[in-house]
């Protein structure tokens, strides 16, 4: 896009820009605003000039958006052409615009709702858990059986030396003292714990494994391991007792409060699931009913900020850089697939929004500040701070509308209930 303003119109804006300057210099022997305007001219040329290049071209730029009825995505690409005084001003802007496309049917989207419910089956998976963390370990006088804690010390070889040998990293895997395994298979190395089965407290074993292929010490993948190992403790496992006592360590009055509050927790939780299930059909159904060429700068962000969150959380799941680097090519393929699909489904959304006219106010931007900066256990002024410095107002206004959006949609939508697990993942 070129933009052109008069040889006037510049003129007009240098002088009005020096009058301003004239006003609020301080200059040694003149009293505020009283400063020769030549003087003023001749120490603040390059002052003046920049202030008025970036005024002229902000203001001529937003105008002729305006004319043209333009969409401007992202910020524009200013190269200037000619710019002095007594010429017009020209400069070329290079935009990228949001994409023209005919809204799809949107209202009646197919949706399936699967008709699960919460069975007491649930409820005492539920409670289990609860008394798991709480669960107690005492010492017994009898040979290990399952799900006992075995307390232990070990040393381990391989090849009839030391695994350090070996894998130098694997210090915890070669020698341990009071090192607790509970049997079951899978604790510590695989096929471990079970050779501790009928173990007492004093007892000796010579325990061999196989390491896997996929061991955490690159090292022993494949070889076989030898731990000599001595029993020291043989603990059970002790669950509470479902009663008034143990649901007053969850803060409720009674256990028959408890059950009630489990029950209304798993059936928040399976209404989310539902919900999110069927936000996730509506979006598939959306992108699949329309196409069109996405802003290339706006892919690109979104593709940074998909990459920045899952190198983020495999670094949280403890994935080296390495491996990391390892898989990048696929990290970025599955990071710019994904940016395509949230800019295509924003603009869609954002389409229906207008046309809808569903808007956010303010006191819902407010109650969601407070959730997030609550959430994240920061002052509500602080964290308002925190947004405005790096644009989160706009993001949290695009989170909020989006979601209203989607109830629109998921109020509007063709619902089909099916059984449980008919729907795939």
């Amino acid at each position: 896009m070129r933009v052109d303003v008069d040889a006037q119109a510049v003129d007009a804006a240098f002088a009005e820009m020096t009058s301003k300057f004239q006003r609020q210099v301080h200059l040694p022997g003149f009293r505020p605003g009283k400063a020769p305007v030549a003087l003023v001219m001749r120490l603040h040329a390059k002052s003046i000039e920049e202030e008025v290049k970036r005024k002229l071209i902000s203001d001529s730029y937003k105008e002729a958006v305006r004319e043209q009825k333009l969409e401007v995505v992202g910020q524009p690409d200013i190269e200037e052409i000619q710019f002095a005084r007594g010429q017009p001003l020209q400069f070329a802007a290079t935009i990228e615009t949001a994409p023209e496309f005919e809204l799809p049917e949107y209202k009646g989207l197919p949706v399936k709702l699967e008709m699960a419910r919460v069975t007491e089956e649930d409820i005492q998976r539920a409670l289990t858990v609860l008394r798991e963390q709480r669960v107690e370990f005492k010492d017994v006088a009898r040979p290990a059986q399952a799900h006992d804690i075995a307390v232990v010390n070990y040393q381990g070889t391989c090849e009839g030396k030391p695994l350090t040998d070996l894998a130098p990293t694997a210090r915890g895997l070669t020698k341990q003292s009071n090192f607790w395994v509970e049997l079951k298979p899978g604790s510590f190395v695989p096929g471990f714990a079970e050779q501790l089965a009928g173990a007492q407290a004093g007892d000796r074993r010579t325990v061999t494994v196989d390491f896997p292929a996929d061991f955490v010490a690159p090292e022993l993948s494949g070889k076989k391991g030898v731990y000599e190992v001595e029993i020291v403790q043989v603990k059970e496992r002790v669950l509470p007792e479902l009663n008034d006592e143990f649901a007053k360590a969850y803060g409720a009055e009674s256990l028959e409060k408890l059950l009630e509050g489990v029950r209304r927790d798993l059936e928040n939780e399976l209404k989310y699931k539902q919900s999110r299930s069927m936000r996730n059909q509506l979006v598939r159904a959306l992108l699949g009913r329309v196409q069109f060429e996405l802003p290339e700068s706006m892919v690109m962000s979104e593709t940074k900020n998909v990459i920045y969150d899952v190198v983020r959380e495999n670094q949280q799941r403890g994935i080296t850089k390495e491996i990391i680097d390892r898989q990048k090519d696929e990290i970025y393929s599955y990071a710019s697939n994904s940016a395509k699909e949230r800019v295509k489904i924003a603009f869609l959304l954002g389409r229906i929004a207008d046309k809808e006219q569903i808007k956010v106010d303010k006191d819902e931007i407010a109650q969601r500040i407070l959730f997030l900066a609550h959430q994240n256990q920061i002052k509500p002024d602080k964290f308002v701070k925190q947004l405005k410095e790096r644009g989160g107002l706009v993001e949290i206004h695009e989170q909020i509308l989006s979601n209203k959006t989607l109830d629109f949609l998921e109020k509007h939508a063709h619902l089909e209930e099916v059984s449980p697990g008919s729907i795939a993942p």
